[in-house]
């Protein structure tokens, strides 16, 4: 099988798109900046769907389910929200269709169905949440709200990738009420933690975690906190974020509750989200010239088996012994494929799965059976070893740890050896045309941050949490900084 995969030295960016469409994870769409999430891809996201939802569930949130359209004069209610996502909307003005009698079987929009109010089909849902919740909640009672929505959402992007920036994507939002802005605050934090293990346990994504310049977050947070990934372009990726609202929702759709002193107040907001940018950030992370490389965690397949036979009567010997293999590595929660498919050979199936990238594949032929093995080949590192059948279920169960654990391992050595502190200007620039994180001092103003981006392309990934202080001058303006940030190139 011919793969024809771009290599990432000759062109990483088609690189990854060869890779997305030709392992099958999505598609183009008729419409124009929106994509087909293709069986295989729609596995790996219900995977991780899974994951986060445990996960979110086990910190106590609830899931429920809010209207796709915002009447646009609750997107205006908060002023800097409004102004940050009014050039990403798609706008709904009529409600009906009728046939156009100029021209036969065609359609045109009904003027007599012109709405009332526009509707906007939503970027993210806070305005349509915080209208609920003034009649949600009353008193400190009914507090803290921890509510997540599993839906989708349309940006209007002008130029768009499959997975990494598209018109409509899949995610989650949470949105949470608290009575106080501590509480508000430890919420945003907990749940940027549980993004941040999410992306290395599950996805063996390292990730940095930190806040965002002022000029760098959501629009009507107060505070945005987020998780940093990076790429092996050099590229970073911005792939989970969760923001401290502070009062503005609450004052914008007059949100009150009840005291235990029985004084009213507004209540304090949070919210978070993470998409299907995070099946780019995966590929990106992880994967090779020959294909895809997945952690077993959240692979679609984690174990492929190929039989190799000649002629039919060596088939049901290795059939059944097959079928033994598969209940026992399902009874040990692993997920199996046996392909038998006759229509293809043995060395197209070992090319498809490599491209795949399913973490290990075993092949079985009679005289691998006569002498009690399998060929047993792992897709991270290649390597191909003769295993014994027996026990073969415990060796795969330990070995899929092992893979996941590798993988997470060389991510996080690619970014220890691609974080640059500097000093100087042209460090900076020379740094960052290296690609990776390059770790520089600031003097905090967005007049310096917007000159250096202008200048370079390169903007704030984040102030990391926990960062240490640390005297020093702004590599732009030679005004004083007390601490490095993280800039980079980032998609």
């Amino acid at each position: 099988m011919s793969k024809g995969i771009t290599t990432r030295a000759e062109d990483y960016s088609q690189w990854y798109n060869d890779l997305v469409l030709k392992a099958g994870l999505a598609d183009y769409s008729a419409v124009r900046g929106c994509m087909v999430i293709k069986p295989y891809g729609f596995a790996l996201w219900e995977n991780m769907q899974a994951a986060l939802d445990k996960m979110f569930k086990d910190t106590g949130h609830q899931n429920a389910y809010f209207p796709l359209f915002v009447p646009k004069s609750f997107l205006e209610k908060e002023e800097g929200h409004a102004e940050g996502f009014a050039k990403e909307c798609a706008v709904v003005t009529h409600y009906r269709l009728k046939a156009n009698p100029e021209k036969k079987g065609s359609l045109m929009v009904d003027p007599d169905s012109k709405l009332d109010e526009e509707l906007i089909i939503r970027p993210t849902s806070e305005a349509i949440i915080w209208n609920t919740y003034k009649d949600w909640i009353q008193s400190y009672r009914d507090l803290p709200l921890l509510i997540n929505q599993w839906a989708n959402v349309v940006r209007w992007e002008m130029r768009t990738r499959l997975f990494l920036r598209t018109a409509e994507f899949l995610w989650q939002e949470g949105h949470t009420a608290h009575a106080t802005s501590e509480e508000a605050i430890e919420e945003a934090k907990r749940m940027l933690e549980v993004y941040a293990t999410f992306a290395e346990q599950f996805m063996a994504l390292p990730v940095i975690r930190g806040v965002k310049s002022a000029s760098e977050r959501f629009a009507g947070a107060l505070e945005t906190y987020c998780i940093e990934a990076l790429m092996q372009d050099g590229k970073a990726l911005q792939a989970g974020t969760s923001h401290f609202l502070g009062q503005n929702f609450a004052k914008a759709f007059d949100v009150k509750f009840l005291n235990k002193e029985n004084k009213q107040e507004y209540v304090w907001a949070t919210s978070w989200g993470v998409s299907t940018r995070l099946i780019g950030a995966l590929v990106m992370a992880h994967s090779d010239d020959q294909g895809l490389v997945m952690p077993p965690k959240i692979a679609p397949l984690q174990v492929v088996i190929v039989p190799i036979y000649k002629g039919e009567d060596s088939k049901p010997v290795i059939d059944a012994r097959a079928n033994d293999l598969i209940a026992e590595l399902r009874a040990a929660g692993i997920r199996v494929k046996y392909d038998d498919n006759d229509n293809t050979r043995p060395g197209w199936k070992f090319a498809e799965y490599e491209l795949k990238g399913v973490p290990v594949r075993l092949a079985m032929g009679l005289r691998d059976l006569e002498n009690n093995v399998v060929e047993l080949a792992r897709r991270d590192t290649k390597e191909k070893q003769q295993v014994s059948i027996d026990g073969l279920n415990g060796y795969i169960v330990k070995l899929l740890d092992e893979i996941q654990q590798n993988l997470y391992n060389n991510a996080l050595k690619y970014r220890e050896q691609h974080i640059t502190p500097v000093k100087t200007w042209d460090e900076f620039v020379s740094t960052l045309n290296e690609g990776g994180f390059v770790s520089a001092h600031w003097d905090g103003t967005a007049e310096t941050e917007t000159a250096i981006k202008e200048k370079t392309k390169a903007t704030i990934r984040c102030i990391p949490l926990n960062n240490p202080p640390e005297e020093g001058k702004c590599i732009l303006s030679g005004k004083p900084s007390k601490e490095r940030v993280l800039f980079a190139i980032a998609y």
